[in-house]
């Protein structure tokens, strides 16, 4: 048995990788180029050819790296994660290059950013991004070496930075995690979307291939069956014309359609069944072809219909545009009829032409009394909904959004949550990890520096506090308040204002300043549902704080202004950049995730349909092919004669059959009485008179089972010459269906009830058939199995 085809990451998963592999590119290249730059600019003037010389290659390779984003084939990974390491392997050796606080800053910052970089960029191959990491960390120690011979190097620097990586790994996992949960849900809504609409369309298509049935084959046979004594010459190209439709496979049509011009093809009918039409059309009128053709159909049933039960050989059509849709009536002054009377089992109203507008979107509606004429009226507006099949309610008043697009916009709101709810936890994970590990430590070292020591320590207990209770409404599912939202980015702002203003202004930035790269996460947590912008301005304040305290405390040099340069890029240019692609992943990926799925699944259904309506067709079609088919290849080809009573027998057998069959869809409370009922007024059509008994108590019966009871009943009904009686009888483990014929004509067709033509089954129905001169008697019953397996009668 072969192993089942892994299927690859979903539209959400799939998007989300690549929008993060753009952002580490974007945000590792626009950090080393600007920190690189202030690097350089703080340097001693007889450094900077030397720094020059291992920078700007560094430059380059960020470089080619967005090109590469571009054009991914044309560069091997290979080559790629050698660029990479190529990056941090120049900028570290460019700190003994430098030297002095502002390399070691300029280091820490463009190498700690590209081995969080790469952890996005190598996403899908953690392996190469945990390699690059290594190497940076090395190279960081390499570089605190060449600069400080003599001295052990540093590893709170190296340390923060295996922090930093962790965290972006464990930040991308959850990201990751939640949008594979929402493909997955997705997806399991989808499945269940696609199972609803095929099921509708199977529904929709056997409804329009039993009103052809009806409109085509049925009204043939049954006018070859009601004898002979009439010109015929219409039946050949007729015959011809119906096995055409029956063989076609009706389906949902595209494009559009001129219904003045189909309109105008509607056939008048042959010989005495003509009926003249005075057309009066205003045209052109162009409408969908799905409901153009429905019109013309039902169109074309209706003129049937004149001609047969109206009395009359005229009838006007009329049709016009209203709106941005079409209006069609047709009326004749026959003798008319009452539409309430109209069993549910005729199906020339209710099948083609009422049930055929309501399958697209439409309506149809008669009007008539008795010797009073029939007006037959057609609408179609182009904002109506189709509804659902099975669906007998007229879509109207205020137009709505088709449904395609309102299954879309959920899918986006879905997906956008399930998104957002991963970005918070991450950006949540991240403030509360970093405070009490990094800024934790800074706090507690550098007590002595601050003026006062209580003001730092109650600005970290409040930051804290801020995002315990932010978290609080996460881990419910709850949104986080307006209010709570608001005053805690206030109490964010106070602290970044407080711990700028008690701590020396030539520590800003530095490693006594536990708050200025953390209350960033915080803001972002709060904001993170809105737009950068809005981050941004906050970013922007916090900043400004922090700069203002140490331009009040005197004019700080060219090298202390690139130091604080240099720290912003490094924190709050991270954190910025992280609020933009948190906006792009709401606001871009989660749309195109959702349009992608949309797209995957319009295409799976369409593939589902089609392959459901062919084999649905096929069985059809092979159902058909024992006897109807043979009828009318042999009318329409003239080697069967409507003179030849056996002709006409066979022509009423299968007209009871396919009447039989239009019944299978009426939703009644005893589906085998109204089946067995259709073919009884095909009998009577013919003239039979037939009495029908029921006794007992109905029960369930499988449609399977039915068409068996059923069938050799409607051969024996189409063989009798005068008069039938058909009993039903209900017991509490069985039912069984019988027919006696008084005068049956012989021939074989009579063998024909033994078993339904065409038809495999294993419905375990038993046939008994006795044969007594003109009289017939055959019985069709059936056992319901035990539940145990074991018949307790």
């Amino acid at each position: 048995m072969a192993a089942a085809p892994i299927e690859g990451p979903r539209s959400s998963e799939r998007l989300l990788i690549l929008a993060l592999e753009r952002f580490g590119v974007w945000l590792r290249s626009i950090v080393v180029c600007l920190c690189g730059a202030l690097g350089v600019v703080s340097a001693d003037a007889a450094e900077v050819p030397l720094a020059l010389s291992l920078l700007v290659p560094a430059f380059l390779a960020c470089g080619v790296r967005l090109y590469s984003l571009r054009r991914p084939r044309l560069f091997p990974l290979a080559l790629l994660w050698t660029l990479d390491a190529a990056v941090v392997v120049l900028t570290g050796l460019s700190q003994p290059v430098i030297g002095g606080e502002a390399a070691n800053v300029m280091v820490e910052a463009m190498v700690g950013i590209s081995v969080v970089a790469f952890q996005y960029e190598w996403a899908t191959r953690p392996v190469a991004g945990a390699a690059l990491a290594a190497l940076g960390a090395a190279v960081c120690v390499l570089g605190d070496v060449l600069s400080s011979p003599g001295h052990s190097p540093d590893v709170v620097p190296l340390v923060r930075m295996l922090i930093q990586v962790g965290l972006s790994r464990a930040a991308y996992v959850i990201v990751r995690g939640l949008a594979r949960a929402a493909d997955r849900s997705a997806a399991v809504r989808a499945a269940a979307r696609r199972e609803m609409e095929v099921a509708a369309a199977r529904r929709a298509t056997e409804r329009e291939y039993l009103a052809t049935l009806h409109d085509t084959a049925s009204a043939t046979l049954l006018m070859v069956s009601q004898g002979d004594g009439r010109d015929w010459s219409w039946l050949p190209p007729r015959a011809r014309q119906d096995l055409e439709a029956m063989s076609a496979v009706p389906g949902f049509e595209t494009g559009s359609v001129d219904l003045a011009a189909l309109l105008g093809c509607v056939p008048e009918g042959e010989g005495q069944a003509r009926v003249r039409l005075k057309t009066r059309i205003d045209g052109p009128l162009a409408i969908p072809s799905g409901p153009g053709l429905a019109i013309f159909n039902g169109v074309r049933e209706a003129v049937t219909n004149v001609a047969r039960h109206a009395g009359v050989r005229e009838a006007e059509l009329r049709a016009w545009t209203e709106g941005d849709g079409a209006v069609v009536e047709l009326s004749d002054a026959g003798r008319g009829f009452d539409p309430e009377s109209v069993p549910a089992r005729r199906r020339g109203i209710n099948g083609s032409i009422i049930g055929r507008m309501h399958a697209v979107g439409g309506s149809a509606t008669v009007t008539s009394r008795p010797d009073t004429g029939t007006r037959v009226q057609w609408r179609w507006h182009g904002q109506a909904l189709a509804p659902q099949a099975g669906d007998r309610t007229q879509v109207t008043g205020v137009p709505h959004p088709p449904r395609a697009q309102v299954r879309h916009t959920a899918d986006v709101r879905f997906i956008r949550g399930r998104l957002l709810y991963g970005t918070q936890l991450a950006v949540l994970l991240i403030s509360l990890v970093w405070q009490f590990t990094i800024s934790l430590r800074r706090l507690v070292v550098h007590q002595d520096m601050y003026r006062p020591a209580w003001a730092q320590t109650a600005a970290f207990v409040c930051l804290a506090s801020v995002a315990v209770i932010g978290g609080a409404y996460l881990l419910r599912g709850r949104r986080i308040p307006p209010r709570v939202r608001w005053s805690g980015l206030g109490s964010v702002l106070a602290v970044s204002a407080v711990c700028a203003f008690t701590l020396p202004p030539e520590q800003s930035t530095g490693a006594p300043d536990w708050a200025f790269g953390v209350v960033g996460w915080h803001a972002l947590f709060l904001l993170a549902d809105l737009r950068a912008g809005v981050f941004a301005a906050f970013l922007g304040a916090h900043v400004g704080l922090n700069a203002t305290a140490v331009f009040l405390s005197g004019e700080p040099t060219v090298a202390q202004w690139a130091i604080m340069g240099i720290s912003t890029i490094g924190s709050c240019g991270f954190q910025l950049s992280v609020g933009v692609l948190m906006t792009y992943l709401l606001h871009g990926t989660a749309p195109a995730a959702g349009t992608a799925a949309a797209r995957e699944e319009e295409l799976r259904t369409r593939e589902r349909i089609h392959e459901d309506m062919q084999r649905d067709h096929k069985e059809r079609y092979r159902a058909l092919t024992a006897t109807t088919v043979p009828l009318l290849v042999g009318l329409g080809h003239g080697v069967l004669s409507p003179h030849d009573e056996e002709v006409r027998l066979r022509c009423g057998v299968e007209a009871a059959r396919m009447r039989r069959l239009f019944a299978e869809s009426d939703a009644v409370l005893d589906p085998l009485l109204n089946e067995l009922r259709a073919c009884v007024e095909v009998a009577e059509h013919q003239g039979v008179t037939v009495s029908l008994a029921v006794r007992g108590r109905p029960g369930e019966v499988p449609v399977e089972v039915r068409r068996e009871l059923i069938d050799p009943v409607a051969v024996i009904l189409g063989r009798t010459r005068s008069a039938a009686r058909v009993t039903v009888v209900w017991t509490p483990r069985a039912v069984r269906v019988s027919v006696v014929s008084e005068e049956c004509a012989g021939g074989r067709g009579t063998d024909e009830a033994s078993h339904a033509p065409g038809r495999d089954t294993n419905a375990q129905v038993a046939v008994e058939r006795t044969i007594r001169g003109g009289s017939v008697w055959v019985e069709a019953g059936w056992r319901r199995p035990a539940a145990s397996g074991v018949d307790l009668t």
